[in-house]
């Protein structure tokens, strides 16, 4: 009966997740999904084994590339581009099943946590479900369950909680004795679970920290004078935490190791220029990060930034922002309880150690983003837990002695009030979810109120502008960008938005122009939006929309964009530059021209790629003699070409190479160019 009616209860949480997130599956995909999904139809669809292999080991992030993510996307398309319906729908089940995976990894820690009478093992099997019920539904995921390239977090996640479960179960083992049946399962768990959560995002190389987070709280101390198998189970639990030290231990400390060492190199050697605060601003300003993730998973609300935080301030010092300071000591605070409290209240310190080691790679000495919601996914797993073990607790109290009068209980000690409140709680946070999928639905309107809610952020009222423009109304993105420009001159997707929105007006002023190659000049690294924003005015530069966006204009802003250091140092962006250059001579019919610039282009960092397309837009413009004088001095300086030492791009190139793929290409290239070359008429 119990059975069935858990059963029921599952079935119906499910059901209620289903129906919060439907209307989410129907939005768009968004930013980092149109930076890593095309890679589907880079090489025509994938339909045999040469561009599978060419497919799967294509991932650019972290050392691996992560190709069981990158696999899994195979579910949904074989080409691009795709609909994002498929990709939604799949990420909702992987969001699903990890909510059951921890249902049942919280049941397994709850039993232990408790005597085993059959009373404690049902509770503790309800406060999981309950947990994980309340994390599945909680609107904070919305941001990882419906952006799709996030299913490499959420993946991670499966693997990281299958890895646990296994450890637990081979814990078992050790405990009833079976040794050897025992240590398979913790080795499979603990190392084969950790190298497939980090086949899908490097955070899954915490599975050993998270492991012995739990160990050191709700399993410690709570075996000791129990009895398994006849012998006394603080003997084989001894030696189960023994096992999981001599397997957990290495991997945990090697990361420890690894972060020390990304944030010695990071204040000793500096990080990247592109971003624009330093690692020890960042270290300082991640507590408060972390203080408003917690806000936001105790608060929630339908509505967030999402995925624009570029507003949120660095703290430059202790006291500034004033925050600074006591968000680091309210951390630590909350670390220290939670660590002296493991053996009175170890529900509670789990939840916090899970939550915090669970953060420690993106919120730390890494040089990421300052903020992405997403980073919750994993760490706020076991947030809740403590909440759904006080609702299914039982209320009960000691007898009162004789001749005394028992007090009336007061409303929190009534368990039906406790069950009321988490009936209550599911309800609100499915509403809650229901609300925020809408929005995720919506592409359009998702846009305008992410720029309601981050009035600072470029990022938002970059994409509020786009949207408008799209829906033809260009005067409110002049509207909403002008007065952003003014408070960030630096910002380049601003000011190049800024100048699309005039030239659909019909005219664009001498200031904003002015302003875009202030911006150009100054700007930090704009990653793909110059060539991708150039690529697409200089196409229409023959017959532009405005009488302003014409090569002179177009060759002023790529001057404007050369002449700034921070590009300047980076070979690749100035590579864009320059080809950038090259296809604005060929517009202009400057072919030897054009020919030049791509020579010099190519020369910065040689890659068959940049030589193939650049000779086919030699092709294209009617040049193939000059096309085929591109591939001649690619293959004159072939031998400088930029080879990957190491990890997944390593990888990438053995296969291409062992697959003859570049000199397959090269011939093509070369025979079209050489037919085209024949077909033209002799002068």
């Amino acid at each position: 009966m119990r059975t069935a009616r858990l059963t029921i209860a599952g079935l119906t949480i499910i059901a209620t997740a289903l129906w919060a997130y439907w209307p989410g599956l129907h939005g768009g995909f968004l930013f980092d999904d149109f930076a890593n999904l095309p890679v589907l139809g880079a090489q025509g669809p994938i339909t045999h084994w040469t561009t599978f292999w060419q497919y799967i080991t294509s991932g650019q992030a972290d050392p691996t590339g992560r190709p069981l993510s990158l696999l899994s996307f195979l579910i949904d398309a074989h080409d691009w581009p795709a609909s994002p319906f498929p990709f939604k729908r799949t990420n909702l089940i992987i969001h699903l099943l990890n909510g059951s995976l921890l249902a049942v990894l919280l049941a397994r820690l709850g039993q232990n946590h408790q005597p085993q009478d059959e009373r404690h093992r049902w509770r503790a099997t309800l406060a999981g479900g309950l947990a994980a019920a309340l994390w599945m539904l909680h609107p904070l995921m919305v941001s990882t369950t419906l952006y799709v390239v996030q299913r490499e977090a959420m993946l991670a996640a499966t693997m990281t909680l299958t890895g646990l479960l296994m450890w637990l179960v081979g814990r078992r083992a050790v405990l009833v004795g079976d040794i050897r049946t025992g240590w398979l399962w913790m080795v499979a768990g603990l190392w084969g679970g950790t190298l497939a959560a980090f086949l899908c995002k490097a955070n899954g190389l915490l599975l050993p920290a998270l492991a012995l987070t739990l160990d050191a709280t709700v399993i410690a101390g709570n075996e000791s004078s129990r009895q398994t198998g006849g012998e006394p189970i603080g003997t084989a639990s001894a030696r189960a935490r023994l096992a999981l030290r001599l397997l957990a231990g290495p991997p945990a400390l090697f990361l420890a190791l690894f972060l020390l060492h990304a944030g010695y190199m990071g204040i000793a050697h500096g990080i990247s220029a592109n971003r624009p605060w330093t690692l020890g601003e960042r270290l300082l300003t991640e507590p408060r990060v972390l203080i408003d993730y917690l806000r936001l998973l105790w608060l929630p609300r339908p509505f967030t930034s999402g995925l624009f935080n570029d507003q949120f301030q660095a703290s430059t010092s202790l006291w500034h922002p004033a925050s600074t300071l006591p968000a680091m000591m309210a951390i630590g605070a909350l670390i220290m309880t939670a660590a002296l409290a493991r053996r009175r209240w170890p529900i509670f310190a789990a939840s916090v150690l899970f939550y915090f080691v669970g953060q420690s790679m993106e919120s730390s000495t890494v040089a990421l983003e300052l903020y992405f919601e997403h980073r919750n996914y994993l760490p706020a797993m076991l947030m809740f837990w403590p909440l759904a073990w006080w609702i299914l607790s039982t209320g009960t109290r000691p007898s009162p002695a004789a001749g005394t009068i028992q007090a009336p209980r007061r409303l929190d000690q009534h368990p039906a009030f406790r069950v009321a409140v988490g009936i209550v709680v599911i309800a609100l946070l499915a509403v809650m979810t229901r609300d925020r999928a809408e929005l995720w639905g919506n592409n359009r309107e998702q846009a305008l109120l992410w720029a309601r809610l981050n009035p600072a952020s470029p990022r938002a009222q970059a994409y509020a502008a786009m949207t408008e423009m799209s829906a033809g109304r260009p005067d409110a993105a002049i509207k909403r960008l002008t007065p952003v420009l003014e408070q960030h001159p630096r910002e380049v997707q601003i000011a190049l938005n800024l100048l699309s929105a005039h030239c659909e007006q019909g005219h664009i002023p001498a200031d904003s122009l002015q302003a875009a190659e202030l911006a150009l000049r100054e700007s930090l690294d704009a990653g793909g939006l110059l060539a991708s924003w150039f690529g697409r005015v200089i196409a229409q530069s023959s017959h532009p929309i405005c009488p302003e966006l014409v090569s002179p204009t177009i060759s002023a802003l790529l001057d404007a964009a050369a002449a700034n250091p921070r590009l300047a140092a980076e070979p690749g962006r100035m590579q864009d530059i320059l080809s950038l250059k090259g296809q604005l001579a060929l517009q202009d019919h400057r072919y030897a021209a054009a020919l030049d610039l791509f020579d010099r282009a190519l020369a910065l960092q040689v890659r068959p790629t940049t030589a193939f397309q650049q000779a086919a837009l030699l092709g294209s413009a009617g040049q193939p003699e000059l096309g085929l004088q591109h591939l001649a001095y690619y293959e004159s300086i072939k031998d400088k070409e930029l080879r990957p030492g190491s990890g997944m791009r390593a990888v990438h190139a053995w296969v291409l190479r062992e697959q003859g793929y570049w000199p397959r290409e090269l011939v093509r290239l070369r025979h079209t160019l050489s037919v085209d070359a024949q077909a033209r008429p002799q002068k």
